[in-house]
């Protein structure tokens, strides 16, 4: 457990930019911060971090929370761990008694796989250093591809000892369970341990990476998700595959994962730039070179998943590939996904038969970064100085390159960029542009029906348990993954300039959060925004908008506003049955009003809110904004961070003169308080006239004397009380 004191010193350490800025790059907006959601997939900034609230959120999907909501829900963690992860970041130690064995027995399942790779990770490092087996094999090996102490404890690399059962067996030995160890499926083919060690026939357990030196697989945040184990160059004779990685598990998708994440995240920021390679010691030895700016596709082909994780760090990726046969047909593969995702690539071709861990260890730092600096180039020039040569003289061939190369601009979702590598093309070409353009709108249309048929396709293999007949399956997809299929245009005969194309939150000029159209705002699965009733319309695209914040009076979002940003300062005192004074604060004021006429909140949650600020309003130090901002319950956190943010705001009506005196601000926070109840009440009022005219016109209410009577008596009262609140409203009423 962790104590309030130590817990109080984490949340004050926690910096929402500084945490959040380990995962996503930013840029200052403002007096905040914009970067790419890293909870979906965004293509246009629409994650918001505020240091004055120690909060993010992003407006597109609606996911982020203060410092602790955001590692919960990115690290998948429970709230005490992402308090122990917030204080390990910001040195603090917490205090805490040894769990039990019944808690460590309900550690959730992803935890306890975490744990038992850390421990495999450790274990292999104290083989490479500590063993006679692991220094004369593992470490020669390393030192024999030139790499210096320092990087091998850069990149935690280790060694897994020839004997077949030995780690296995260190591992059960130190209490981790077998179903931890082994990788066993589930119905869904999904392993729920880390396969760290493989199950015989016969029910014994051998090691998965026996006599192998290995490179672990760290999550953006440096947690060990799997391992890469290499054979070594003696044993790869009548072998296949060199690296075994650990197999796919809740934890460890492949095709989710880039090496070297993790050492590369700053250098990335600070570069705005990704060199891309393929394997593991080809990050390594660029690493040494001085060029940590470099990852790889951990031992799989490239994917769509990859290249969002990287565009939450930059738009701009160099692919380094072989300068081999097999290298340039790679490259062109990755190419146009890349394109599709909105980055901006371009492409560098080392000598032949040089791969980047080679040409890393011939040159010097400066020779290698001269060359990565005067030979990449754009995706364009790369196909046509790859293709013209060939292509010369031959009308086919030509007429094929070009085809080649509209094709890829046509998946480019920037209208903007399109045209200047259509006009780039052209020139050099030497083709009309108009022919070019042409073309690639026809490739467009073409994509967009491609696209729909294979929506189709996958509405048609969710209706069928996940298959489809073998006729339906696509042969010539434009894109290689399903999860990147955009929206289609429901008439495809005409193309707008970002047709087909994923959407971006925030478009035609429309870069304001949701949360800048107005405090009287509604938001609706299907609808999308919908204005106050001040007429003036701002307009979010319909599709961007997740569920916001429930259609409830705007007069009650103004009450919880003011509970949140107010919520805790005196307004006025009050004798109590002592005769004694007592000051009142805006929640107490706000919540025994409307007690005393036995009313409630109509919105749950503004109601729970209320209520749950009450019970805390009296503790030291309380402040209602800090409170609700730092709650562990996301939907409050949430919440408050929206209403606290809100432009049009209470302070236009409370910081009318900021010269003014503390006593006039209360006065004016008094007198804002007090009409809002007054009008809150006043629509109660007016829904009770309401609903009384409605039971008038009741045939059975008509046709009885005596009831129509009694509530025509009742529609007069409540009418003659609406008179008299509307008139103390004066010209302040909120609502109309």
């Amino acid at each position: 457990m962790i104590d309030n004191i130590t817990k109080a010193k984490i949340l004050d350490a926690a910096n929402i930019v500084d945490v959040v800025s380990d995962f996503v790059t930013l840029r200052r907006a403002g007096a905040n911060y914009k970067g790419l959601c890293p909870f979906h997939d965004d293509r246009t900034p629409s994650f918001m971090v505020s240091p004055a609230k120690n909060y993010c959120k992003c407006f597109a999907c609606g996911k982020g929370g203060n410092p602790v909501g955001f590692i919960m829900e990115h690290e998948q963690l429970s709230y005490p761990d992402a308090l122990r992860w917030l204080a390990k970041k910001y040195g603090i130690t917490i205090e805490e008694r040894e769990l039990t064995a019944e808690e460590k027995a309900s550690q959730t399942e992803r935890e306890s796989m975490f744990i038992v790779n850390d421990w495999a990770n450790k274990w292999f490092q104290e083989q490479l250093k500590e063993t006679p087996e692991g220094r004369n094999v593992g470490l020669t090996y390393f030192r024999g591809r030139g790499f210096r102490d320092d990087i091998i404890e850069k990149f935690q690399l280790g060694y897994s000892p020839s004997q077949r059962e030995m780690c296995t067996q260190a591992a059960l030995k130190a209490g981790y369970k077998e179903k931890y160890l082994i990788s066993t499926p589930d119905e869904q083919g999904i392993a729920h341990g880390v396969g760290i060690s493989i199950k015989r026939d016969n029910g014994t357990l051998f090691d998965r990476f026996a006599g192998r030196v290995m490179f672990p697989i760290f999550t953006v945040s440096g947690k060990v998700v799997g391992f890469g184990g290499r054979v070594l160059d003696a044993a790869t004779k009548g072998v296949s595959v060199k690296y075994q990685n650990s197999p796919e598990s809740v934890i460890y998708h492949k095709k989710s994962e880039l090496y070297g994440l993790f050492q590369a995240k700053q250098a990335i920021n600070k570069k705005d730039c990704v060199y891309m390679v393929e394997g593991y010691t080809d990050v390594i030895s660029m690493h040494q070179a001085g060029v940590e700016n470099v990852v790889a596709s951990s031992g799989t082909a490239l994917t769509h998943e990859q290249i969002r994780l990287l565009r939450r760090f930059t738009n701009n990726v160099v692919v380094i590939y072989d300068g081999d046969a097999a290298g340039i047909k790679a490259s062109q593969r990755g190419i146009d996904m890349f394109l599709r995702e909105g980055m901006n690539v371009r492409l560098l071709l080392l000598p032949d038969g040089k791969d980047p861990d080679d040409f890393a260890r011939e040159h010097t730092p400066q020779d290698l970064q001269k060359y990565m600096d005067e030979h990449q180039v754009d995706f364009i020039r790369f196909k046509t100085d790859l293709l013209l040569k060939e292509a010369q003289g031959d009308p086919i061939r030509l007429s094929n390159l070009v085809t080649n190369i509209v094709q890829s601009i046509a998946v480019i979702p920037d209208e903007i960029k399109r045209t200047l590598y259509v006009r780039e093309t052209a020139q050099l070409m030497q083709i009309g542009e108009k022919l070019i353009t042409d073309a690639v709108g026809k490739q467009v249309k073409k994509n967009i029906e491609e696209w729909k048929k294979e929506r189709e396709r996958e509405e048609r293999r969710n209706n069928t348990g996940g298959h489809l007949p073998p006729n339906e399956v696509a042969a010539n997809s434009p894109i290689a993954d399903q999860s990147a299929f955009p929206p289609v245009l429901e008439d495809a005969s005409t193309v707008a300039p970002d047709a087909g194309f994923p959407p971006t939150p925030f478009e035609a000029g429309t870069d304001i959060p949701p949360y800048e159209a107005g405090v009287g705002a509604s938001f609706d699965n299907e609808a999308g925004f919908s204005p106050s009733n001040d007429g003036e319309k701002k307009t979010v695209q319909q599709h961007s908008i997740k569920t916001r914040r429930p259609a409830v009076s705007p007069i009650e979002t103004l009450i919880i506003q003011s509970v949140i940003r107010h919520g805790e300062k005196i307004i006025c005192n009050a004798e109590d049955e002592s005769g004694n004074t007592q000051p009142v604060s805006v929640i107490e004021f706000i919540y025994y009003s409307l007690d005393q006429d036995g009313l409630k909140l109509e919105s749950p949650i503004y109601q729970n809110l209320l209520e749950m600020a009450l019970q805390h309003v009296n503790e030291p130090n309380f402040v209602a904004e800090r409170f609700f901002l730092n709650h562990p319950e996301q939907q409050i956190s949430s919440l408050a961070f929206e209403l606290s943010t809100d432009k049009e705001e209470l302070s236009s009506f409370y910081k009318k003169n900021e010269a003014q005196n503390l006593q006039e601000q209360y006065n004016m926070l008094m007198e804002l308080v007090t009409h809002l109840l007054t009008d809150l009440k006043l629509s109660f009022v007016k829904k009770q006239k309401a609903e009384i005219m409605e039971q008038m016109r009741d045939r059975t209410v008509l046709s009885n004397r005596d009831q129509y009577r009694a509530l025509m008596q009742r529609y007069q009262e409540v009418k003659e009380l609406e008179t008299r609140m509307a008139k103390a409203c004066g010209d302040r009423v909120i609502s109309k």
